[in-house]
């Protein structure tokens, strides 16, 4: 099951625990990256450049070990004839030598190549579902990082302690696989990074936007720079509109594009129209959804109110990523930009593997990827790949049948309307509180 680039480089490149994920990640596609980008290796190293991206991407799904930790963890350097350790900055210098280029390249393939393996599979009504949302990583408070990525200033004057990087990926709603994303620094506007994204989408598709990217500009520019690309996004509470055609639950509106749109964008026109659909939230609150599938035997309201509740889902891609696989760490690892972007990319295309895992597993299963505990088969992973070091080639097949039928112990009971009441326990004090009384005298 293995891939045959894999089994031909056995004699130069140790088999490790990381090749049990090498079914989805051929050798072939790290080797065309790095020479797209110029930055294979040239000269023989403990640490050539392949394994310098098997080593980013680890560094995602081991973020409590250190960089030398996991490098022994997962056998990732060649031998040598000292036998000594790799430092760390070792490490360090050849994760400057890779830089972010390669992660880059390797995460379009891999995004693109994994999205459309069980496209069919998760189709809704002919066309693919998408959901474009914002998030921030913290990184490191460096000079460098704060100069490159900034952070968020308050209405008081204070800036964020830490430096902050503004992100906006678009994921697939049925199997959470990251497909797309544009990240920089916090200070450009989460529009900006859209308008990069909403071209690359793909044709024959429904992407469900939140309220925040409600922008003629990028929801007319998705539509009409493809093939049947759609849009679903609530409006905003000041949205003004006109009712073309039928009813207030489900009709015709056209809206007004602003004079600053237009004037950033004079290719927009005056007036731009969309179908305008009620629904009903589990709380029992309203909401108005704007789409432009007009087709309302095709696409019935209900329909269109489900495939909405289903992109706060996606919220939880963002917990998965930022949380249970890189351990809810308060800032990223690295120091300077570059390493940066390369960490952002490797985690990417980490939290993308382990997700296509659960997709393979849950299709055995014959559960949807969704049903799946994230934590539970990022836990199975990690202990299979430690347990995978030094495997003979021969034994990998069977290796990978028993991974296949263990996360199937990550499926979980589905809860619907389940509610918590917000509130937050003090936490336990360590050592006993003096409670003084005020002299009222």
């Amino acid at each position: 099951m293995l891939s045959s680039q894999l089994h031909a480089t056995a004699d130069v490149i140790p088999l490790s625990g990381l090749d049990r994920l090498a079914e989805h990640l051929p050798l072939a596609w790290i080797e065309e990256a790095l020479a797209a980008t110029g930055t294979a290796s040239i000269r023989r190293r403990r640490l050539p450049t392949e394994q310098v991206v098997w080593l980013v991407i680890a560094l995602a799904l081991y973020r409590h070990q250190s960089m030398p930790e996991v490098l022994a963890t997962l056998d990732l350097a060649l031998p040598s004839a000292t036998d000594q350790a790799v430092s760390k900055s070792a490490v360090t210098l050849a994760r400057q030598r890779l830089g972010p280029a390669p992660l880059a390249r390797l995460f379009d393939r891999t995004a693109r190549a994994w999205c459309a393996q069980d496209a069919a599979r998760h189709a809704w009504k002919g066309l693919s579902l998408w959901a474009m949302d914002g998030t921030t990583f913290r990184a490191p408070d460096s000079t460098d990082n704060r100069a490159h990525f900034g952070a968020q200033a308050y209405a008081s004057g204070k800036v964020a302690s830490y430096p902050q990087v503004r992100a906006v990926s678009v994921t697939a709603l049925p199997t959470h696989l990251v497909s797309d994303i544009a990240f920089g620094p916090y200070g450009q506007n989460e529009m900006l990074y859209a308008k990069t994204l909403v071209e690359r989408i793909a044709d024959h598709s429904l992407t469900v936007f939140d309220r925040g990217f409600l922008s003629a500009e990028i929801l007319l520019g998705l539509t009409q720079l493809g093939e049947q690309r759609h849009y679903l996004i609530p409006a905003k509470s000041n949205t003004k509109w006109e009712r073309l055609s039928g009813t207030a639950d489900d009709g015709l509106v056209r809206m007004r594009v602003s004079p600053q749109a237009r004037a950033k964008a004079p290719h927009l026109p005056e007036h731009w129209t969309a179908r305008a659909v009620r629904m009903v939230s589990a709380n029992g609150k309203e909401r108005i959804l704007l789409t432009s599938l007009l087709d309302r035997r095709r696409f019935k309201a209900d329909d269109l109110a489900e495939c909405y509740r289903r992109r706060w889902e996606i919220e939880t891609s963002y917990r998965e990523l930022k949380q249970s696989m890189l351990g809810n760490a308060l800032t990223l690892r690295s120091q300077h930009p570059q390493e940066v972007a390369q960490e952002v990319l490797g985690a990417l295309v980490a939290y993308n593997l382990v997700r296509l895992e659960i997709a393979k597993a849950a299709i055995q299963a014959k559960v949807a990827p969704t049903d799946m505990s994230f934590l539970r088969a990022l836990h199975i992973l990690q202990n299979e790949m430690i347990w995978a070091v030094g495997m003979a080639p021969g034994r990998l097949p069977a290796h990978l049948l028993r991974l296949r039928t263990q996360l199937q112990f990550a499926i979980v009971e589905k809860r619907r309307g389940r509610q918590c009441p917000r509130r937050v326990k003090a936490l336990p004090k360590r050592y006993a509180v003096l409670y003084l009384k005020k002299n009222l005298n």
